[in-house]
Protein backbone atom coordinates (compact mmCIF):
# COMPACT_ATOMS: atom_id res chain seq x y z
CA UNK A 1 0.00 0.00 0.00
CA UNK A 2 1.40 3.76 -1.20
CA UNK A 3 2.14 5.90 2.14
CA UNK A 4 -0.88 8.49 1.95
CA UNK A 5 -2.59 5.32 1.55
CA UNK A 6 -1.61 3.60 4.63
CA UNK A 7 -1.71 6.92 6.53
CA UNK A 8 -5.31 7.85 5.44
CA UNK A 9 -6.25 4.01 7.78
CA UNK A 10 -5.67 6.43 10.47
CA UNK A 11 -6.57 9.65 9.84
CA UNK A 12 -9.56 9.21 7.40
CA UNK A 13 -10.25 12.41 5.45
CA UNK A 14 -8.39 14.96 7.40
CA UNK A 15 -6.02 17.25 6.12
CA UNK A 16 -2.49 15.55 5.58
CA UNK A 17 0.41 17.48 4.31
CA UNK A 18 1.37 15.62 1.34
CA UNK A 19 5.01 16.05 -0.01
CA UNK A 20 5.17 15.63 -4.07
CA UNK A 21 7.10 16.18 -7.31
CA UNK A 22 6.02 17.46 -10.42
CA UNK A 23 7.50 17.80 -13.95
CA UNK A 24 6.58 20.50 -16.01
CA UNK A 25 7.15 18.94 -19.68
CA UNK A 26 7.63 21.49 -22.37
CA UNK A 27 8.64 20.79 -26.33
CA UNK A 28 10.78 22.45 -28.48
CA UNK A 29 8.13 24.99 -29.19
CA UNK A 30 7.36 25.63 -25.74
CA UNK A 31 4.14 24.05 -25.66
CA UNK A 32 3.09 22.17 -22.17
CA UNK A 33 2.47 18.55 -21.55
CA UNK A 34 -0.84 18.41 -19.72
CA UNK A 35 -3.51 15.64 -19.09
CA UNK A 36 -6.97 15.26 -18.23
CA UNK A 37 -8.00 13.95 -14.82
CA UNK A 38 -10.40 10.78 -15.26
CA UNK A 39 -11.67 11.44 -11.55
CA UNK A 40 -12.68 15.40 -12.30
CA UNK A 41 -11.79 16.23 -15.88
CA UNK A 42 -9.49 18.86 -14.64
CA UNK A 43 -6.34 19.40 -16.47
CA UNK A 44 -3.17 19.07 -14.73
CA UNK A 45 1.28 17.92 -15.44
CA UNK A 46 2.22 14.62 -14.43
CA UNK A 47 2.94 14.52 -10.61
CA UNK A 48 2.33 13.01 -7.60
CA UNK A 49 2.87 11.89 -3.80
CA UNK A 50 6.41 11.11 -2.55
CA UNK A 51 6.58 7.34 -1.25
CA UNK A 52 8.99 6.70 1.88
CA UNK A 53 12.69 6.30 0.75
CA UNK A 54 12.99 7.92 -2.26
CA UNK A 55 14.11 11.17 -3.02
CA UNK A 56 12.47 13.96 -4.29
CA UNK A 57 14.08 13.76 -7.61
CA UNK A 58 13.14 9.89 -7.89
CA UNK A 59 9.59 10.60 -7.03
CA UNK A 60 9.48 12.94 -10.28
CA UNK A 61 10.92 10.39 -12.51
CA UNK A 62 8.80 7.59 -11.24
CA UNK A 63 5.49 9.87 -11.22
CA UNK A 64 6.48 10.92 -14.77
CA UNK A 65 7.25 7.54 -16.02
CA UNK A 66 4.01 5.94 -14.15
CA UNK A 67 1.50 8.78 -15.72
CA UNK A 68 3.20 9.28 -19.36
CA UNK A 69 5.73 6.28 -20.09
CA UNK A 70 8.10 9.06 -20.64
CA UNK A 71 11.65 8.82 -19.19
CA UNK A 72 14.06 12.36 -18.99
CA UNK A 73 17.38 13.27 -18.61
CA UNK A 74 18.15 16.27 -17.38
CA UNK A 75 16.09 18.11 -15.15
CA UNK A 76 16.00 21.79 -14.29
CA UNK A 77 14.25 22.77 -10.13
CA UNK A 78 12.11 25.58 -11.11
CA UNK A 79 10.50 25.48 -7.44
CA UNK A 80 8.87 24.59 -4.11
CA UNK A 81 5.51 25.55 -4.22
CA UNK A 82 3.43 25.43 -0.86
CA UNK A 83 0.73 26.91 0.97
CA UNK A 84 -3.28 27.73 0.81
CA UNK A 85 -3.28 27.68 -2.64
CA UNK A 86 -2.11 24.08 -3.04
CA UNK A 87 -5.11 23.05 -0.98
CA UNK A 88 -6.95 20.23 -2.64
CA UNK A 89 -9.69 18.29 -1.57
CA UNK A 90 -10.07 14.71 -3.63
CA UNK A 91 -13.88 13.30 -5.13
CA UNK A 92 -13.81 10.50 -2.17
CA UNK A 93 -13.51 13.72 0.44
CA UNK A 94 -9.58 13.34 1.11
CA UNK A 95 -7.78 16.42 1.89
CA UNK A 96 -4.67 17.36 1.39
CA UNK A 97 -2.36 20.46 1.51
CA UNK A 98 0.52 20.41 -1.32
CA UNK A 99 3.76 20.79 -0.86
CA UNK A 100 4.98 20.26 -4.25
CA UNK A 101 8.88 20.42 -5.70
CA UNK A 102 8.50 21.20 -9.21
CA UNK A 103 10.98 20.10 -11.98
CA UNK A 104 10.88 21.45 -15.46
CA UNK A 105 12.13 19.56 -18.08
CA UNK A 106 12.65 19.69 -22.34
CA UNK A 107 11.20 17.06 -24.26
CA UNK A 108 11.65 16.37 -28.04
CA UNK A 109 8.55 15.12 -29.66
CA UNK A 110 7.56 11.85 -27.60
CA UNK A 111 5.05 9.79 -27.27
CA UNK A 112 2.72 10.21 -24.52
CA UNK A 113 1.37 6.47 -23.03
CA UNK A 114 -1.11 6.42 -20.13
CA UNK A 115 -0.16 4.12 -18.04
CA UNK A 116 -1.92 4.66 -14.98
CA UNK A 117 -5.72 5.35 -14.96
CA UNK A 118 -5.29 8.25 -14.06
CA UNK A 119 -5.73 10.38 -17.05
CA UNK A 120 -8.41 10.10 -19.69
CA UNK A 121 -6.10 12.03 -22.63
CA UNK A 122 -3.49 14.53 -23.13
CA UNK A 123 -2.23 17.71 -25.20
CA UNK A 124 0.64 20.13 -25.80
CA UNK A 125 -0.80 23.87 -25.01
CA UNK A 126 1.49 27.29 -25.91
CA UNK A 127 1.67 29.09 -22.38
CA UNK A 128 -0.60 31.73 -23.82
CA UNK A 129 -3.24 29.07 -24.37
CA UNK A 130 -4.02 26.80 -21.43
CA UNK A 131 -7.27 25.08 -21.21
CA UNK A 132 -9.53 26.66 -18.98
CA UNK A 133 -10.23 23.88 -16.51
CA UNK A 134 -7.08 23.20 -14.57
CA UNK A 135 -6.73 21.45 -11.67
CA UNK A 136 -6.69 24.19 -8.81
CA UNK A 137 -3.14 23.45 -7.22
CA UNK A 138 -1.66 23.55 -10.25
CA UNK A 139 -2.86 27.36 -11.43
CA UNK A 140 -0.47 28.87 -8.78
CA UNK A 141 2.60 27.16 -10.64
CA UNK A 142 1.69 27.70 -13.90
CA UNK A 143 1.10 30.88 -13.34
CA UNK A 144 4.80 31.24 -12.15
CA UNK A 145 5.91 29.53 -15.08
CA UNK A 146 3.86 31.88 -17.41
CA UNK A 147 5.60 34.90 -15.49
CA UNK A 148 9.22 33.33 -15.64
CA UNK A 149 8.37 32.69 -19.90
CA UNK A 150 7.31 36.35 -20.88
CA UNK A 151 10.37 37.41 -18.62
CA UNK A 152 12.66 35.45 -20.35
CA UNK A 153 10.83 36.49 -23.94
CA UNK A 154 11.30 39.86 -22.83
CA UNK A 155 15.33 39.69 -22.27
CA UNK A 156 15.62 37.49 -25.58
CA UNK A 157 13.42 40.46 -27.11
CA UNK A 158 15.91 42.95 -25.25
CA UNK A 159 19.08 41.56 -25.99
CA UNK A 160 18.63 41.25 -29.74
CA UNK A 161 17.61 44.52 -29.78
CA UNK A 162 20.85 46.22 -28.18
CA UNK A 163 22.83 43.61 -30.92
Amino acid sequence: MDYIGSLRQYVGHRPLIMVGATVLCLDEQNALLMMRRSENGTWGVPGGAMELGETIEETARRELFEETGLQVGEMELFGIFSGPELYYRYANGDEVYNVSVVYLARFTASEVKFMDGEHTCFAYFPLDNLPENISLPIKPILKKLIERSNVSTCQRSNENQAS
